[in-house]
């Protein structure tokens, strides 16, 4: 048992020691995984990961997620296993030689080795290549840890033979729980030291970590280096110094409250009020206060077919492109797309025609039901189906004269109505001429 009565499970392992000079973040530093704040899906009680520590399995596995969510911390803590030595690559630095010594240590020893490399996704092809066969014969299992998608980064064989595991950005509640775990810890953490935290700093402390604990303990330390050697030291940490600590105004911004939508607002109407510099102004707003890159990548999606349509049919498949760099980007690279896209869309001509279209679409649906499909418009795959007059009338329009026909395609009861009215500017005013002219000479099955 640990000294706090949780289970301990390497409890035969050598105390660490504490450097009292090493940052915050490393001396506050999981010990067991109980520690792991935040991570209890992935390693509580009961998990899968759990199980197979305990029962002495560790396999091979792809540790995915953001900076400061306990990566390399987890991978330290399963080089805690009886019978287990860790070897530490980073892929910035390593190459083939260094993988190929790493295994060769391995073979060398009875321990079992965990390969951690950290920062996997920037192995080239032929160095991951040259880990499999290792990897495969149990030589050395496998940690890495990466911050990019996986399954675009690492190799399908590679891949196929690990587990992947996702860690997620601490929420608030659990980042509090961390400052907290360092304001009090006496051994390893400022306890010693009659720090006093208000309330609102360790909120602002939250705010910037922005899911990452390795950032939220560094601002703690840097905050109260400089609050404890201040004439107010005696008196409880102030937001104001939090601020300073991090070189930057605290931006308001909530994901889940009213700031977050007013943001999102703003930047959707000065898209279409096709003003670029509000529009860029609230997108470096958004992604200062840590707004997901995606999220707002979903809205320009949305904003070039509901407000740009037709008038610059262009848009959407820059949009759809701008989606695709942000998701194989990440931050800080995909900001430029986002600024190439918001920049586009802005400039862009409008037009809502499109999605006003099937307003008016959706509404004959509801306002007249199932109508039955023109006659002329149905399939006869079956002798029956001819008999009864399925497909009678129906001229392939590629045979016929300028490939127009000139037939009313909806239901009796609605034909002859009109919900898509193009509006006459951009690329959509060739289409509503063309569309006039059709509609001029289109007639019902049947008529004079």
């Amino acid at each position: 048992m640990a000294p706090d009565g949780t289970m301990d499970l390497f409890p035969n392992r050598p105390r660490r020691t504490v450097d009292p000079h090493a940052p915050l973040a490393d001396r506050m530093r999981p010990r067991r995984f109980d520690d792991m704040i935040g991570q209890e899906a992935l390693l509580g009680e009961g998990t899968a990961l759990r199980s197979m520590v305990e029962a002495g399995e560790i396999p091979s596995i792809i540790l995915w997620g953001p900076p400061g969510s306990g990566k390399t911390t987890l991978a330290w803590l399963l080089a805690d296993a009886p019978d287990t030595r860790i070897d530490a690559l980073s892929a910035v630095v390593a190459g083939v030689k260094e993988i190929r010594e790493a295994v060769e240590t391995a073979r060398r020893t009875n321990l079992r080795t965990l390969l951690f490399i950290d920062e996997i996704h920037r192995l080239n092809r032929a160095q991951q290549d040259v880990l499999l066969p290792h990897v495969e014969a149990g030589t050395v299992t496998l940690v890495g840890a990466t911050t990019e998608n996986p399954s675009f980064t690492v190799n399908a064989p590679l891949l196929s033979r690990s587990r992947v595991l996702t860690l997620q950005p601490l929420e608030a509640e659990a980042l509090g729980r961390v400052i907290d775990a360092a304001v009090a810890d006496e051994e390893r953490g400022l306890g010693k030291q009659g720090l006093v935290l208000a309330e609102a700093s360790r909120n602002a402390i939250v705010e910037f970590g922005e899911g990452d604990a390795r950032k939220a303990l560094g601002l703690l330390e840097a905050a109260a280096a400089i609050h404890l050697r201040g004439p107010d030291s005696g008196h409880p940490l102030p937001p104001e110094t939090v601020r300073e600590a991090a070189g930057r105004k605290l931006l308001l911004y909530d994901r889940d409250r009213e700031e977050h939508y007013n943001l999102v607002s703003a930047f959707i109407k000065s898209l279409r009020a096709s003003d670029p510099d509000a529009g860029l102004y609230y997108l470096a707003r958004m992604l200062a206060a840590g707004e997901e890159p995606l999220f707002l990548a979903r809205r320009l999606l949305i904003f070039a077919s509901e407000d740009v349509g037709n008038a610059d049919p262009w848009a959407l498949s820059l949009a759809t492109s701008t989606y695709q760099a942000v998701e194989r980007l990440g931050m800080p690279e995909c900001r430029i797309a986002l600024a190439q896209a918001t920049s586009y869309l802005a400039c862009a001509i409008k037009s809502n025609a499109a999605y006003a279209a099937l307003g008016r679409a959706q509404e004959a649906v509801e306002r007249t039901g199932s109508l039955p499909v023109p006659m002329h418009l149905r399939n006869a795959p079956t002798g029956l189906m001819k008999e009864l007059g399925y497909g009678d009338g129906y001229v392939y329009p590629h045979d016929a004269e300028d490939e127009f026909v000139a037939t009313d395609n909806l239901p009796d009861e609605i034909a002859g109505e009109h919900f898509y009215a193009p509006k006459e500017k951009g690329a959509e005013g060739a289409i509503a001429a063309r569309l006039s002219e059709w509609r001029r000479r289109r007639k019902r099955p049947g008529a004079d």
